[in-house]
């Protein structure tokens, strides 16, 4: 195999047990950071019933986290299963709450997510659109437009569609991220596996690299907020 240059490890998207992850922040932030981790964000589910609670308790562990860990810690959550017709009060919301990272919960072919959530996420702005599933064109074009990065992901059943999400970014000039979508501690991946998901999803190896240098831009944009 092609060696390929990546600098670090980054995840834009996990759980904690603040929705259905099994730790609390301080232990996935840390286990992260045994596993290579130069930066992760803590997305957890959230609706118009807990975002209010969730992100500035996100805000609180993260700012003590980076006082006193040697990894980024982000604030974000992941708008999940909520009515297309509600993504963009909630992702204005979640930013005036705090939250530095917004991504929504796709239309992955794996759960009932409703038609027309890829584009309303795309039309709210936020940050990363999780797990898109058959993505349209149109979808795909606008995304680019506004500056939507698009998720390979490692998560089973959410990475059943990895090659249609590669192929059209690729097609249509759209930035890319991979990241875990950890829920528990096995979930978080190693670089080497996260290459092995992108060169699987028909990333050429020439183009890897472009997809770490993605989310190390995220978070350079984050923390220069």
């Amino acid at each position: 195999m092609e060696v390929i240059e990546y600098r670090s490890v980054i995840d834009l998207h996990t759980h904690t047990f603040f929705s259905d992850g099994e730790l609390v922040p301080s232990e996935l932030v840390q286990r992260a950071y045994a596993a290579g981790y130069t930066a992760i964000a803590l997305t957890d589910h959230t609706d118009s019933s807990n975002i209010e609670f969730i992100v500035p308790a996100m805000v609180k562990v993260t700012d003590d986290l980076n006082r006193h860990c040697n990894i980024k810690a982000i604030p974000g959550v992941e708008l999940t299963h909520v009515p297309p017709d509600m993504i963009g009060t909630l992702t204005s919301l979640a930013r005036r709450l705090g939250a530095r990272l917004v991504i929504v919960h796709g239309e992955t072919i794996a759960e009932p997510v409703r038609e027309g959530t890829n584009m309303a996420a795309i039309r709210a702005g936020v940050d990363i659109l999780a797990h898109p599933g058959l993505i349209s064109d149109e979808a795909v074009c606008l995304a680019r437009d506004l500056g939507v990065t698009l998720e390979i992901t490692a998560r089973k059943g959410h990475s059943l569609t990895n090659g249609h999400v590669a192929r059209k970014a690729l097609e249509f000039g759209v930035p890319l991220v991979i990241n875990s979508d950890t829920h528990s501690p096995g979930d978080l991946i190693h670089k080497d596996f996260a290459v092995s998901v992108l060169l699987g999803a028909g990333i050429p190896s020439g183009k890897v690299g472009d997809i770490f240098k993605q989310s190390e831009l995220i978070v350079s944009k984050v923390f220069s907020k």
